[in-house]
């Protein structure tokens, strides 16, 4: 019996906390407004910079995955020859993957690049094809591109020429370090929003000091003070959290459809991430940052205010 009653009586309190930080929300306007403008505009800054970084990193691993170099081999070489060099680049490190290339495949690759010049190819049909057979090679590391080069050009005789874009490889690695500033940038940019929001939390419990200090005199404790601002920081935060989302993926969306119906990228083929692909990740980091923040804010705000 004494213990459902406890039971009860905990759910009570903690029906009372829970309602309190609700109601809190709406009761003290101007204060809730400051904090949901300044949570909104770090989170929206914050989401912007994670969106980028995730785009780019995506870029670059997918066009990663394409680039390498072209392994081109002599008409005469035989079959035997082929087979022996394929396995030869199979096994050097830093070889992603091999695939092979005919010369009727590398001639079909220019029609299709220049199908409304088809003054350029028409006389290359059957023996006045004038392309060769290659060995198109992706690597795990670009940065060791030149070592592979090299392996692969001493390795054989039935190599004709071995072409690196290095250009392209020399772009990724610049990209890859680009990533590198981005992440760093990301964390500085988080260590601002909780500075930021935190001291706005603080404005907002100095503000209402005069009523946690009476409520300290009549002898309530620490937890039943500290938790309906917690609700409140926690709830503010996930308002905001809402907020940012809707905003961001109205702009996201918006500039994507903008970026994939231009020349360049209907040219490059871009690949691009959706807002649906990046939803989850941002969610959750949304979640961490807006909760955590408007919890750890209140409760690390009010500390003085409790020591009465």
């Amino acid at each position: 019996m004494i213990r459902g009653v406890d039971i009860v009586v905990r759910y009570s309190i903690f029906g009372y906390l829970l309602g309190e930080g609700f109601r809190n929300v709406f009761k003290n306007k101007k204060s809730t407004i400051a904090s949901l403008v300044i949570m909104c505009a770090t989170m929206f800054i914050f989401g912007l910079f994670f969106a980028v970084g995730q785009n780019v990193n995506h870029i670059t691993k997918t066009i990663e995955e394409q680039q390498g170099m072209e392994v081109f081999i002599y008409d005469e070489a035989t079959e035997e020859q082929r087979t022996e060099l394929k396995n030869k680049i199979r096994s050097i490190p830093y070889v992603n993957t091999i695939e092979e290339k005919s010369k009727e495949q590398a001639l079909e690759e220019m029609k299709k690049m220049f199908k409304d010049k088809k003054f350029l190819w028409a006389t290359y049909d059957g023996e006045n094809n004038p392309f060769k057979a290659s060995f198109v090679v992706t690597l795990t590391d670009l940065t060791k591109a030149e070592e592979v080069k090299t392996e692969i050009a001493d390795s054989t005789e039935v190599v004709s020429n071995i072409e690196v874009r290095t250009d392209t490889i020399n772009a990724l690695i610049k990209i890859a370090d680009g990533i590198n500033i981005t992440t760093v940038i990301l964390i500085i940019l988080v260590l601002i929003s909780i500075f930021i929001i935190t001291n706005t939390i603080k404005l907002t419990v100095h503000a209402r000091r005069k009523e946690i200090s009476i409520m300290k005199y009549v002898g309530a404790t620490n937890s039943f003070i500290r938790w309906p601002f917690m609700v409140e920081g926690m709830l503010i935060g996930l308002i905001s959290v809402l907020i940012s989302l809707l905003i961001l993926s109205v702009i996201y969306n918006a500039v994507i459809a903008q970026i994939q119906q231009s020349l360049i990228n209907g040219m490059i083929n871009i690949p691009l991430l959706t807002f649906q692909e990046l939803f989850k990740t941002l969610l959750t980091v949304y979640l961490v940052l807006g909760l955590g923040v408007g919890a750890l804010g209140s409760a690390i705000s009010m500390k003085k205010y409790l020591e009465v």
